[in-house]
């Protein structure tokens, strides 16, 4: 995919997997998540064994994909360092720099322009190290 088309789609996908090392191997969880052009931010429920092994170790991989035959699969892998962002848990006191996130994924998974706080999330950026992606549409069967 060209990086408009990568943006794209992570803007209209809504599901994405996240491989984190726990202490006895990989780890792999579903999530939200929401893609600025630059970061993908995951809203983590803190006491979770993924929030406790990207403290440990902030290296993860991120698939999101689509697609049911396998001329219509596509997808992104991101791979990179997570970062907790912002108060933790996230209690909702004004934050500049979870702005954009935060309206962005109140828009994408409740259709308003405000987030909803519930004191059990907190906010993980990841910086990508390498983004690969696929598009079997595009390949002549």
């Amino acid at each position: 995919m060209a990086p408009t088309e990568v943006d794209d789609f992570l803007a209209a996908e809504r599901t994405c997997r996240v491989a984190t090392l726990s202490s006895d191997g990989p780890h792999v969880a579903a999530l939200w998540f929401v893609w600025d052009g630059t970061s993908l931010w995951l809203n983590s429920i803190v006491r979770s064994q993924r929030w406790t092994d990207i403290v440990r170790d902030p290296r993860v991989a991120v698939v999101v994909d689509a697609g049911e035959r396998y001329q219509e699969l596509r997808g992104v892998e991101i791979k990179g360092t997570a970062e907790p962002v912002g108060d933790i848990p996230r209690k909702g006191a004004p934050d500049p720099e979870l702005a954009g996130p935060e309206r962005l994924f109140a828009g994408k998974y409740t259709g308003r322009d405000e987030m909803i706080h519930d004191g059990r999330h907190g906010w993980l950026r990841i910086t990508p190290s390498k983004i690969t992606s696929w598009d079997f549409r595009k390949t002549q069967f």
